[in-house]
């Protein structure tokens, strides 16, 4: 696969894929003056009315119902978008007849003219990436926040505005094809299985995350200095400016209870703020010195930290009823998130889980589950592999839809307990994406206070 090092100005270019990041890339493309062509999985008529409107309005030829080597040929530039697959036949052939095959980041590469900070990992990705665009916005600065969350890159690339820092989350897919992107900080909080049904195995997905780690390049690295994979990038590249957050004082962002202690002296509190908890302090460490370089007013990020809010689906309190709280973490997608998530809120958790499978190894779950699940919830395409997996440890339940499940999980509920949307899995057997799942989650919990017996608690 070939890198993108120089401004984009093909005269024929094909998307493949056509979301909302294929849909971005094919209007930059178009403003470049390429002849666009794009490839989707849909057929034209599955397409919505804005989708079709755009494709008229770019002039783009259209190939629904997948990817073909014909429809491909000719392109100078193939750009694929993070859900395909770049090991797909369509664009290993297009490769072989000299076609340059990118991701958007690799489009992207030349066009920053301003410090890029990028984020990934398995799991908080989309938090630090929010919570270092609000510490950034608190001391002034013009940002764009997006990539793998929010605004595309594509939409970047076309904007007019002036932005003095680009924060980036960046998922494995995107790194895959990044060509030449190198960010000036790129952040890497943990790796733990993910996303093995498309990488193959846990060193190919870490090995992708290494992919925006040059060599010889100015960018600050910023890992877990707790987790045993991030240890190994500093091996593999080691001209690098590498800096840590962890629990260890040695730590250039240290966990002090409920402080981060940097290594310039300089130190923040977290007490009292939505940030006070397990993974929020770690995510607080890295994006603490994500916004290092930039010299910010310690009293502006002191104050934004207070005041940060993680966005919805994320251990998202969203009822409580006759004494059982129910969360949404309908992002918990993976082994890790749902471990990170049982064990922030302790024992009596009545687990919701199940849905696409990914490749993830459920047996990680088992010392979660064993010491802090009371009954499980199973549901979606992968329950019966958790339920064999895990059923010797508590009771299992298995639901065709997750509004039964949540009906399930309230039947055996008692004050005290916590009923946990964390699925381990892909929402796409039951739903368009993990927004959804957990916008569907919270309806079917506010639906119980209509039940009858549901207490006073139920309206809050």
């Amino acid at each position: 696969m070939m890198s993108v090092n120089q401004s984009i100005a093909p005269d024929s270019a094909a998307v493949v894929g056509f979301g909302r990041a294929g849909q971005a890339m094919a209007g930059y493309l178009h403003g470049c003056g390429a002849a666009v062509r794009v490839s989707d999985l849909r057929s034209y008529d599955e397409l919505g009315e804005a989708e079709q409107a755009l494709l008229a309005e770019y002039g783009a030829d259209f190939e629904g119902g997948g990817h073909s080597e014909e429809f491909l040929a000719g392109a100078e530039l193939v750009v694929v978008s993070p859900g395909v697959d770049c090991r797909h036949p369509a664009l290993v052939q297009a490769a072989k007849r000299g076609s340059m095959i990118a991701g958007e980041l690799a489009v992207a590469a030349s066009e920053f003219s301003v410090p890029v900070v990028a984020v990934t990992g398995t799991n908080g990705k989309t938090t630090v990436t929010e919570l270092i665009g609000a510490l950034l916005k608190a001391a002034g600065k013009k940002v764009f926040v997006g990539g793998n969350i929010g605004t595309p890159v594509g939409e970047y690339l076309s904007a007019k505005e002036d932005y003095e820092i680009v924060v980036l989350e960046v998922s494995s897919f995107q790194l895959e094809l990044c060509g030449d992107f190198t960010p000036e900080v790129g952040i890497v909080l943990n790796i733990t299985p993910d996303h093995l049904d498309r990488h193959g195995s846990l060193d190919q997905y870490a090995a992708a995350k290494m992919n925006m780690f040059k060599p010889g390049a100015d960018t600050r690295g910023v890992i877990n200095g707790e987790d045993e994979w991030c240890q190994r990038f500093p091996e593999r590249v080691a001209d690098m400016n590498w800096a840590r957050f962890g629990h260890d004082t040695d730590n250039d962002a240290a966990i002090d209870g409920s402080r981060i202690v940097m290594r310039n002296g300089q130190t923040y509190e977290l007490g009292g703020s939505a940030l006070d908890n397990l993974s929020g302090r770690l995510n607080a460490g890295a994006a603490l010195l994500g916004v290092s370089p930039f010299d910010l007013d310690p009293s502006s990020v002191q104050q934004a930290l207070m005041e940060f809010k993680p966005g919805a689906h994320r251990l998202q309190e969203v009822g409580c009823i006759e004494g059982v709280v129910y969360i949404n973490d309908s992002k918990a997608t993976n082994t890790g998130a749902v471990i990170n998530a049982i064990e922030q809120l302790g024992d009596g958790i009545i687990l919701i889980a199940g849905g696409r499978d990914k490749g993830d190894d459920y047996r990680l779950l088992r010392p979660s589950v064993a010491s802090h699940v009371k009954r499980l919830i199973l549901i979606g395409e992968a329950a019966s592999a958790i339920g064999t997996l895990l059923g010797d440890l508590a009771p299992v339940d298995y639901s065709d839809s997750l509004e039964n499940a949540v009906v399930q999980a309230a039947s055996v509920g008692e004050p005290g307990d916590t009923v946990l949307l964390a699925p381990a899995c892909a929402s796409f057997d039951m739903f368009d994406n993990y927004l959804q799942r957990g916008d569907c989650f919270a309806e079917a919990v506010r639906a119980l206070r209509k039940v009858p017996g549901a207490g006073p608690e139920a309206g809050q």
